[in-house]
């Protein structure tokens, strides 16, 4: 493979890995409440966690260029104050990865939660333990290997993000070029020996994730 598809393919792993992290710390927290809380508003947070997933990537993209944007609702603030943008950044790619990823993540670990039994959970309460405490050390333990398997989703969904990237990030050779950005652009130049590398790389990590996951799971059991 050339420079610049090694390039993008450490590019892919580090905004898969950060995208993951950031996932974790927002999806399993929020896959908690809607699974446990009543609260107002919670059919509209699902609606909008869960809409990533069946939108268009370049739909979702699109938002995100007017939320984030040179020009959009938060992105001319900052742009006016700072003078810089995170569109056409690493950092787009990683905002767009961990939004496109978030809803596997949610819905997984949601499931997972949602079948841990109250029971256990209500004696730990009696037992004097906080709810927050409850859902450390008893509900999420009892639903790791739904969590895990939401955590190898999004993983995997971060990685071969396209559409939304392309849109937020754009394709800046060496900068923004992720893996399928580097496959799309391989065969539309007609390079078509290193675009078969490229996807025979992306294939290999996705079943190097798909066995460690497959692994993991096997140990939390």
């Amino acid at each position: 493979m050339s420079v610049e598809a090694l390039s993008a393919l450490g590019l892919s792993i580090r905004v898969a890995v950060v995208a993951t992290l950031l996932d974790a710390l927002i999806g399993i927290p929020l896959a908690y409440l809607l699974a446990r809380r009543a609260f107002r508003g919670r059919a509209l947070v699902d609606l909008l966690v869960t809409l990533p997933l069946v939108l268009p990537p370049t739909v979702t993209g699109y938002y995100l260029i007017i939320l984030l944007g040179r020009r959009g609702w938060l992105g001319a603030p900052v742009y006016a104050l700072s003078g810089w943008s995170v569109a056409f950044t690493w950092y787009a790619a990683v905002i767009a990865a961990t939004v496109m990823a978030l809803p596997l993540l949610v819905r997984t670990a949601r499931a997972a939660i949602e079948s841990v039994d109250r029971e256990l959970e209500k004696a730990a309460l009696t037992l004097g333990r906080s709810e927050w405490r409850t859902a450390l050390e008893v509900t999420l333990p009892l639903a790791r290997n739904g969590i895990v398997a939401g955590l190898v989703l999004a993983f995997a969904r971060a990685l071969g993000e396209f559409g939304a990237t392309l849109m937020l990030a754009g394709n800046i050779p060496g900068k923004t070029t992720t893996v399928p950005l580097a496959i799309y652009t391989a065969v539309q130049t007609g390079e078509m020996g290193e675009a078969v590398a490229l996807v025979l790389a992306l294939t290999a990590l996705s079943c190097v994730v798909l066995i460690l996951a497959g692994r993991l799971g096997a140990r939390a059991a």
